[in-house]
């Protein structure tokens, strides 16, 4: 890791912390220096809290000095996505509705982190309402990838990965309901973990709206750092049962399935007939299966879980977008309504299949959730099998800032050709509905020097076997560190 600490992992920082090498304060003033220096260029970090963090990294200090430990994070300055409430700050979730929303109280996140040790000094920037794989909002504006400010850090969680990216935070908590904690990990070449539905509380989280007390289904909130170990580290901070749940349950996930890397029984699917993947990406995914093998490591590149991509990706659409429409007013919704009554059942557009997911019934969402309950136990099957299932994370390296349109009718360049703009949610969407935990792992960059990650998918409530395999897997195709120029 490197020498200056702004730079170095969570695991160093906490360390040179708990034994005296650097005080709170000090390194609370580093990266505050940091973001002051580089983020007029970034637009990573929107809402800053620095009196209070402060305040704050002086109580860790001094607590240091009794001899009195506040926790795994203590005194670690970090940031927090500005979707996490976080009393006294303002939160706005990208949106303009709530652009002087000041929480009265902590997320769970936040709550667990501080009370872990950690200095919220700032928060990071999002899209409107987190629903978009770019980050860009009204409020605040856009913010660029550091590898190449032209491009998108990705979204939802862009703020956070860009400046975990460019050392100006040490750490990152982000949420995912549609790749939101892996796509800007894999653009920005840092590390990031989905973890398994439900063990991490997300109340307090924007959207829903403030004050929601019901738990999204699908979506997650995870971390993002500099290696894997961060990530552990962070996780081990933020599982457990909210607190009108612990009265009756705990939260106890099994360890690593393997502490040998060739232990592991890998798998990988890499790509599908008539599902566009771009060359450049695919070449450092071969290259990191390569890199397995000479370690070693058998890999299965013809297995898969018993079902269609499609088939997965179609399911995916269905359960997700009345989460996500959940809160349009009624009049958008009545056009949505309009639509899929005009659309035809053979209407596979983007803005047909969104049409017709805001206003299914529920009964339709209960067959719906029969057949995610049979994917899930096909994924249970295949993972009898095999240990981890190596898939893409989006397949395009970090794309230029396309903010043009909506989510449904913008498209990409694949191959010189255009795509859907959804083509990059082919290899989330079948993830996340199934509840499956996924650690992003930067492997490479492509000729033009962009960052590239792979998925690695372990079992429902796995989460650290994930890790684990990650662990090794960074060992083998080395770190992609801080992007140049910070």
């Amino acid at each position: 890791m490197a020498n200056d600490l702004t730079q170095s992992s969570l695991v160093d920082i906490a360390r040179a912390l708990r034994v005296g090498d650097v005080s709170s304060v000090d390194l609370l003033d580093r990266f505050i220096a940091r973001v002051e220096k580089y983020n007029p260029g970034l637009n990573a970090v929107v809402t800053f809290d620095y009196e209070r963090a402060r305040e704050a990294a002086k109580a860790a200090d001094a607590a240091l000095e009794r001899g009195h430990l506040l926790g795994p994070l203590h005194g670690v300055p970090m940031t927090l996505k500005d979707t996490f409430e976080v009393a006294g700050l303002r939160t706005t979730a990208g949106a303009p509705e709530y652009a002087e929303h000041f929480s009265k109280k902590d997320s769970v996140v936040a709550k667990r982190l501080r009370a872990a040790g950690a200095v919220i000094f700032a928060k990071t920037n999002v899209p409107y309402m987190a629903g978009d794989l770019q980050t860009f909002n009204e409020i605040f504006g856009t913010t660029n990838n550091p590898w190449d400010q032209a491009r998108t850090p990705g979204g939802s969680s862009g703020g956070a990965a860009a400046a975990v990216a460019a050392g100006l935070t040490s750490c990152e908590v982000g949420s995912d309901i549609g790749g939101s904690i892996r796509v800007p990990s894999s653009y920005c070449g840092v590390f990031g973990h989905k973890p398994s539905w439900g063990i991490v509380p997300s109340r307090g989280h924007i959207p829903g709206p403030p004050d929601s007390l019901s738990e999204p289904d699908i979506n997650v909130c995870g971390p993002i750092g500099r290696c894997p170990d961060d990530l552990r580290m962070l996780l081990e901070v933020l599982v457990g049962a909210d607190e009108n749940q612990a009265v009756g349950w705990q939260c106890r996930l099994p360890g690593a399935r393997h502490t040998e890397l060739r232990s592991y029984r890998v798998a990988a699917w890499l790509g599908e007939d008539g599902v566009p993947m771009d060359d450049r990406v695919s070449g450092v995914l071969r290259g990191t299966v390569s890199k397995l093998r000479q370690a070693g490591v058998p890999v299965a590149d013809e297995a898969r879980p018993e079902f269609l991509l499609e088939d997965a990706v179609k399911l995916f659409w269905q359960m997700l977008i009345p989460i996500v429409s959940s809160g349009m007013p009624s009049d958008q919704l009545d056009i949505f309504r309009m639509l899929a009554a005009e659309a035809p059942a053979a209407d596979e557009s983007p803005i047909a299949i969104f049409a017709r997911g805001a206003v299914q019934s529920h009964h339709d969402w209960m067959r719906a959730n029969e057949q995610r309950e049979k994917m899930c136990a096909a994924w249970a099957e295949f993972f009898e099998h095999y240990d981890v299932l190596l898939l893409p994370v989006t397949p395009v390296p970090a794309i230029p800032h396309t903010q043009e349109d909506a989510v449904f009718t913008r498209t990409i360049e694949i191959n010189g050709k255009r795509e859907a703009y959804i083509n990059l949610f082919n290899w989330l969407g079948p993830v996340g509905v199934a509840r499956l935990p996924s650690t992003v792992v930067p492997v490479g960059l492509t000729d033009q020097g962009l960052p590239v990650g792979v998925q690695v998918v372990s079992p429902y409530l796995e989460d650290y076997t994930a890790l684990g395999f990650a662990a090794h897997l960074a060992g083998i195709v080395g770190s992609v560190g801080v992007s140049p120029g910070f």
